[in-house]
């Protein structure tokens, strides 16, 4: 029978995801720490960290996986008309932590969040190393919307989005999965399946399927140099 693994801090070592739990979340494994490298070591294998705060870190590899291919991105036709109209500007990497903590606030239909202090500085610390992104959606000069993952080679790990405006977190993953197109990143990793993402153009694919898609692509070299805070972003025709 598969059993809960727990991590030494001495080490880097995950199990492999096909040890997780029989669950549709997959946990895998619990403690370790949220330092960078061990972060990357997990992404690398599919793995991400999901917990309470005050419980251990807990580590998972879902089966299926949710994932978008950028390609296959579904604008509906009411997205589309605001994209069009202009009324949201999109900037990347401008405010990190803030999009962090504005996707850590309280939320009318969920109690706590998973996005604790820990977990700020730890993706902070990616973010600094040139990893981890941020996405933000202006309305004037108001943050409204956004989004953050991590970034390696041309694969783009989501982890959490946020909205105060119609449509605001999907306009600013719509210009991301854009310019990602742009450089020939090959999925987008969103982890657990849910109605938000599916409406976007999500799909569900076996772990192993996943997992053979990170081999051949996080290796990959990325084709952009530039700071992405840099970006110009286009308007939407």
């Amino acid at each position: 029978m598969i059993s809960l693994h727990w991590l030494d801090s001495n080490t880097l070592w995950f199990p492999d995801p096909s040890q997780a739990l029989d669950e549709p979340d997959g946990l895998l494994a619990a403690g370790g720490d949220l330092s960078p490298e061990r972060i990357l070591a997990a992404y690398h294998k599919g793995i991400f960290p999901w917990f309470n705060p005050g419980d251990p870190i807990l580590w998972w590899s879902p089966n299926p996986r949710t994932v978008v291919f950028p390609a296959q991105l579904h604008i509906s036709k009411s997205l589309r008309k605001t994209l069009r109209k202009g009324n949201y500007r999109v900037s990347f990497d401008c405010c990190f932590e803030t999009v962090m903590r504005a996707c850590a606030a309280p939320r009318s239909y969920a109690d706590g969040t998973w996005i604790s202090e820990d977990i700020i500085a730890g993706y902070c610390a990616l973010h600094q190393r040139g990893y981890a992104h941020s996405v933000e959606v202006w309305h004037e000069d108001e943050l409204v919307g956004g989004l953050y993952g991590i970034a390696l080679g041309r694969v783009f790990f989501g982890e959490s989005m946020f909205s105060r405006a119609d449509n605001a977190s999907k306009v600013g993953f719509a210009h991301l999965v854009r310019q990602l197109r742009a450089w020939d990143f090959q999925l987008i990793d969103c982890q657990v399946a849910n109605d938000h993402l599916f409406s976007l153009g999500a799909v569900e694919i076996p772990r192993d399927e996943f997992q053979q898609m990170l081999i051949n692509f996080t290796q990959e070299p990325a084709v952009y140099s530039l700071p992405w805070s840099t970006l110009a972003i286009e308007r939407w025709e």
